[in-house]
């Protein structure tokens, strides 16, 4: 169902968003969890680290098209939130161009260059071939993911967070079942596991097109809607290109981060590796509220953005950015006393010294949750301002601090200095987010009320 966030309680409209995007997102994350689990209690952690191994350049790719189609979809917000309805169809139509034409390159590019990839990565040699057939498979699968992500951003975009929901479930469970299928039945090890993901995702793709066509007639799109005057739509096409290259490039470089981090880490071998990978799964897991709240303030604030309301934009930021801390909080607390139990939920009892590896990463990471959090609000913000470039330059930041924390303090005290290389990040991009955040804020506060003076005086 659409909804109009530019009018109502902001709190209020931000909670109800939000969760239906918290139980979509802990379904998405089944995608790999479920890999994980199955992989590791089926067929053993040589099999899990070898998942592990190229999970980040997984992510990494993913959070590209992620940051891309999420980027397309502020300008689709926007324009809902001015009530140009047909500037919504417009943006669908140019978001899916741009977003097709750019993931079939990526792919292309990605699949060739897999080998020398994962020669950089380091990933140790008797994990290498299923590691390869895995990212492959996922990346020759990559235009179902992009569709997915695509219809799921503009779908948000109009307020709904609910029919992605929907369809995450139903792919989630999907996945889960072929996963089992394809590794218990056919005997496809790894790769059966990179098979299931790819048709889930497709599955779900499909799902929000036959949604879209019942339910959404604002979306319903004419031989006419794709039609496109490119001289004409140059303009148009260049405003979705200066939200979503940028915020696809921030998205990457995080990602990138996480890759030169695995790469440190796939030097200290198959157990650090495993106790890496189930780490990140938990914590990805723990951090999914604070994200979810992150993505409805984006939302949030894009629709309230066109309708022009800046101190409505304010006051939900002030808002959202205290219910993130409490979170934090929570998930820490969790982290710290839990968290254990939970890796052994990934690796089974058999394998102590993976769950202390593991645990020692929760414990010291969940300390600097605070400056997570904060970071999830004011990139969220900041993209639905579209102002991508300032999350892009944090990332920048982030990505170096990241690297620096994992090769120095890793050759200074082993797999350790791994563990600090997120935290250090954190904190840099926070405060460098949270700057640019109450600059820009202020900035188009001042803008407005000097165009209300203006008006003033001419009437």
């Amino acid at each position: 169902m659409i909804n109009d966030l530019t009018k109502g309680a902001p709190l209020k409209l931000m909670l109800l968003f939000s969760i239906p995007l918290l139980i979509g997102n802990i379904f998405q994350q089944f995608y790999n969890i479920a890999d994980i689990i199955i992989v590791g209690r089926t067929l053993g952690m040589t099999a899990l680290a070898s998942v592990g191994a190229v999970s980040p350049l997984f992510f990494l790719i993913m959070f590209i098209i992620v940051g891309m189609t999420n980027g397309f979809a502020v300008i689709t917000g926007q324009r809902f939130g001015a009530k140009d309805y047909e500037g919504v169809r417009r943006s669908v139509t140019m978001s899916t161009i741009l977003s097709t034409v750019f993931t079939i390159t990526f792919t292309i590019i990605c699949a060739a260059a897999m080998h020398h990839i994962l020669f950089l990565m380091n990933v140790p040699q008797e994990i290498y071939k299923d590691a390869y057939y895995y990212i492959q498979i996922v990346v020759i699968g990559l235009i179902v993911a992009n569709f997915y992500n695509l219809l799921a951003s503009i779908i948000r975009a109009l307020g709904d967070s609910m029919t992605p929901l929907y369809c995450l479930i139903i792919a989630s469970v999907l996945n889960i079942f072929l996963a089992l299928l394809f590794i218990l039945e056919f005997h496809m090890g790894v790769p059966g596991s990179a098979f299931a993901l790819v048709l889930s995702q497709a599955f779900s793709a499909l799902l929000c097109v036959w949604y879209v066509k019942k339910h959404f007639p604002i979306l319903h799109l004419k031989k006419k809607d794709w039609i496109i005057d490119w001289k004409k739509e140059f303009n148009f096409a260049l405003a979705h290109l200066k939200v979503g290259i940028p915020m696809a490039v921030q998205f990457g470089i995080l990602g990138l981060s996480l890759l030169i981090i695995q790469s440190v880490c796939n030097t200290f071998g198959p157990d650090v590796i495993a106790a890496f990978t189930a780490a990140l799964r938990i914590e990805q897991m723990a951090t999914l509220p604070m994200i979810s709240f992150g993505v409805a303030l984006a939302a949030y604030v894009a629709q309230n953005f066109g309708a022009g309301n800046f101190s409505r934009i304010r006051f939900g930021v002030k808002k959202a950015s205290l219910i993130n801390v409490i979170l934090s909080i929570v998930m820490a607390f969790i982290m710290h006393f839990w968290g254990g139990h939970l890796v052994r939920i990934f690796v089974g009892y058999q394998n102590e010294d993976i769950v202390k590896i593991a645990h020692d990463y929760l414990f010291r990471s969940s300390l600097f949750y605070f400056f997570l959090a904060q970071i999830f609000i004011y990139r969220n913000a900041l993209q639905g301002l579209g102002r991508a470039v300032i999350p892009m330059l944090a990332a920048v930041g982030e990505l170096l601090m990241r690297a620096f924390a994992a090769i120095y303090l890793a050759a200074k005290i082993g797999y350790f200095g791994v563990f600090y290389a997120g935290p250090i990040a954190w904190v840099a991009a926070s405060i460098v987010l949270a700057a640019g955040y109450y600059s820009t804020i202020k900035q188009f506060i001042l803008k407005t009320q000097q165009k209300l003076r203006k008006n003033r005086r001419v009437s």
